[in-house]
């Protein structure tokens, strides 16, 4: 959880050994269940323009490369209690995510997490849920009009402490776009969750912070600026704790001196619609898409799935409000392009 006061430096060794035996007991149902055992899975594409991009999935990450730079890794499996989004950088190289820092280990770069009926998947302490990996497929990569992409699907079964039925399951996919006509990397997380078998309404909550959460690097911890389009900082919550609805919200620092800008957008479909934004500056730097669970749960009926799809974009330099915006439009245009391209190829 996010704490106030002074930081935190340092585990105990009993809470330390709590959060590896959680780890381990994760781990070990994953285990059990055959989810570790995966081959190699690998995709790769070139073109001109456009360069190369390869996919490759092995042991406990998917690593996206794009020539000799790595532009992306994900943790999918054993880390500990839930995938997450590594690292990730800029097209000029700079990497903006850092994961299980010493205040809060678990932080973990880009990840999503929220609670259910009660039960926390955002923490890891003693009585926290799982996010337990399945299976990974559609691991793909492509390079079209000068444009390099890459992604797959992850499916993960969300467990309770103490708990063999899965509250949650998943279908995450993550897609990659890089290319010089948009001068960002862009990143679309999709997340659909559906109740588990027999399990009947799951009612979606957590604290005012919980949903796609994003810790960045130490040096943009000083002296960064958040906007939004709302043209507000939003409201107060506690310290530098704001809240602000917005179709996007976007945080630029310097990193080694090089400023560059990070931005989420909301899809105009989520539920909640535009997302409630929870940004922070102090001690330390955090943005995170939410749904408002701290005001209201929100229930997903059994049999039903809520469809959750968020856009995130790393820029070198700053970028103004117009130029974010520009760039929200057009990865709307390219999600109404992909969900036209899917039911074409259900009816042929």
């Amino acid at each position: 959880m996010f704490m106030s006061g002074s930081r935190v430096t340092s585990l105990s060794s009993g809470r330390a050994a709590r959060r590896i035996a959680l780890a381990a007991a994760c781990c070990a149902l994953a285990a059990a269940s055959g989810a570790l055992a995966e081959d190699e899975i690998r995709a790769s594409a070139s073109g001109s323009p456009g360069g190369e991009i390869e996919i490759r999935a092995a042991g406990s990450s998917v690593e996206i490369r794009g020539g000799e730079r790595t532009i992306a890794e994900y943790r999918h499996i054993a880390s500990p209690m839930k995938p997450y989004l590594k690292s990730w950088s800029t097209p000029g190289g700079i990497n903006v995510l850092r994961d299980a820092p010493h205040d809060h280990l678990h932080h973990h770069a880009l990840m999503f997490a929220i609670g259910t009926d009660g039960v926390d998947f955002w923490g890891e302490q003693e009585g926290a849920g799982c996010q337990m990996h399945r299976s990974l497929d559609n691991v793909r990569a492509e390079v079209s009009g000068g444009v390099r992409l890459a992604g797959f699907t992850q499916r993960l079964d969300w467990i309770a402490a103490g708990e063999d039925a899965p509250r949650l399951r998943e279908e995450r996919t993550l897609e990659l776009r890089e290319g010089k006509s948009a001068g960002a990397s862009l990143l679309t997380w999709r997340s659909r969750l559906t109740p588990g078998p027999d399990r009947g309404d799951v009612h979606l909550d957590g604290r005012h912070y919980f949903g796609l959460g994003m810790r960045f690097v130490v040096p943009m911890d000083e002296g960064g600026e958040f906007s939004s389009a709302a043209g507000e900082e939003g409201a107060v919550v506690r310290g530098t704790e704001k809240l602000v609805r917005a179709r996007w919200c976007a945080y630029t620092a310097k990193v080694d001196g090089r400023p560059v800008t990070v931005a989420m957008f909301d899809h105009p479909e989520n539920a909640r619609h535009p997302a409630t934004w929870f940004t922070m500056t102090a001690p330390f730097a955090y943005i995170s898409a939410t749904l408002d669970l701290d005001r209201e749960a929100l229930v997903v009926k059994e049999g039903q799935t809520l469809d959750l799809c968020y856009g995130v974009a790393l820029w070198d330099g700053r970028m103004e409000a117009e130029g974010i915006e520009a760039l929200y439009r057009k990865w709307l245009e390219l999600r109404r392009a992909d969900a036209e391209r899917a039911e074409d190829a259900k009816r042929s």
